[in-house]
This record gives structure tokens, C-alpha cells and sequence, in this order.
């Protein structure tokens, strides 16, 4: 269905996805650039990272990136509970998971605020997988959402199937589509987090938690369905 022909709610919701898959982008400039290169969305890149580091290659990180792995899957078992049984859409756990990743976001924005431009190890370790578990719980939260092609936190198959589905079709829906802002989306999320940080560590991830919070609002406001009345 194209976006000109998707009902209201179907179009806001596909729209609140891709801010959260630019939230992903933000966060992982944000880890990898400020935080001993560690990916806090993008656990594929972790994985990478963390088999080139146990080999000792250029110096890569080992630790970083196992938490992040750890609390990343911390993050969606968390929310995986407390979707279970739900159904597919904008249910009541669903906002409180999003507005628990809001709340999350902009503690750790606060941390960074206080700690400084440069913090110690120990801290640039617990914000990272701080921020890893907000983006677990978030990916969790995107799948039980439901928007068709929308993880918010990967792009690779997104990229796959843009190029191996609709490419081949030809026109304009080939290009603008949903896979195409989910990969610009995760792009222009990194562009903005690296160009944030160079204010201070504290920007880019106080940006990523106000985000987060206005699509908890708004689908909550939004896209929540109304109450069953009960008996």
C-alpha cells in the first residue's frame, strides 16, 4: 500500500517507526564515537567487533561490546515478558515499554551531562549498555508494533529486500518506500549524532530520549485503542 493510499493511523504509525530507527542511528554515533566504540543498536556490529577484538586486531574493544550484546538481549527478554499475549499494535505495555526507554534515554543523558566530555571507563561501559537495553527493548517493542518492514534497530535485510525485491520492479515505488526511508532514516540518525556530539556526549543522546518520549505521546494519544469497556 503506498503512503498516499495508507489510512491516517497506519501512516502515523509507520512515521513514529522510522523516528525510532533515526533514534538507532543517533544512539550508535553516540556509542561507537564516544563511547569506546561500541554499538548500542546495531548488534551485528558488536558481533564483528567483538570476534576482531578477541583476535587482537587494532586494538578493538572486547568488553564494551559483550555487555552491549548482554544488555541488548537483557532489554528485549525484558519487554518480550511484558508483550507476551498482547496483541499486535499500540497496546498499553507497549507505551509504558516506550516511555521506560524515554525515561532511560534521558537519565543516561543526564549522566553524560554530569560526567563530562570525557567519562572514565566505567562509566562509558554502564551508559553503554544502559542505552543497549533501551534499544532492546525498543527493537522488542518495533516487532510487536507490527509496521511490515520496520525493526527499527537493523537495516541489512531492509537493504536486501530493496534491492533484491524492489528494485527490479521499476518506478517510483521501487525507491520511495518504507525500506528506503528506513535505511535513510538510520543514515541521517548518525549524520545528527556525529555532528551533535561535537557540542558535548550529553546532546545527542538528550535528542534520542525527546524523540523517544514524543512518539510514547503520540501513540499513546494516537494510536492506543480505546478501552474495552468492561461489564
Amino acid at each position: 500500500m503506498s503512503p498516499t493510499r495508507m489510512p491516517g493511523t497506519e501512516r502515523l504509525a509507520l512515521l513514529l517507526t522510522v523516528v525510532l530507527t533515526f533514534v538507532t542511528g543517533v544512539v550508535d554515533a553516540v556509542g561507537f564515537l564516544g563511547l569506546d566504540r561500541v554499538f548500542t543498536g546495531n548488534m551485528t556490529g558488536n558481533i564483528v567487533i567483538l570476534g576482531m577484538g578477541a583476535a587482537g586486531a587494532d586494538e578493538l574493544p572486547v568488553l564494551g561490546p559483550a555487555l552491549a550484546l548482554v544488555a541488548f538481549a537483557g532489554g528485549a527478554l525484558v519487554a518480550g515478558l511484558a508483550l507476551r499475549g498482547r496483541p499486535t499494535g499500540w497496546s498499553g505495555p507497549v507505551i509504558v515499554l516506550l516511555a521506560a526507554q524515554s525515561g532511560l534515554l534521558a537519565g543516561l543523558t543526564l549522566a553524560l551531562a554530569v560526567l563530562g566530555e570525557e567519562p572514565d571507563p566505567l562509566a562509558q561501559l554502564l551508559i553503554a549498555a544502559g542505552t543497549a537495553a533501551a534499544m532492546g527493548g525498543q527493537a522488542a517493542v518495533a516487532r510487536r508494533i507490527g509496521v511490515a518492514e520496520m525493526t527499527t534497530v537493523v537495516v541489512t535485510s531492509t537493504l536486501t529486500t530493496l534491492a533484491s525485491e524492489s528494485l527490479p520492479k521499476g518506478g517510483l515505488g521501487s525507491i520511495a518506500n518504507r525500506r528506503t526511508a528506513a535505511i535513510l532514516a538510520i543514515f541521517v540518525g548518525a549524520l545528527a549524532g556525529a555532528l551533535l556530539l561535537k557540542a558535548h556526549l550529553a546532546v545527542p543522546m538528550g535528542l534520542a530520549a525527546v524523540l523517544s518520549g514524543a512518539v510514547t505521546l503520540l501513540g499513546h494519544y494516537r494510536l492506543r485503542p480505546p478501552a474495552t469497556p468492561t461489564a
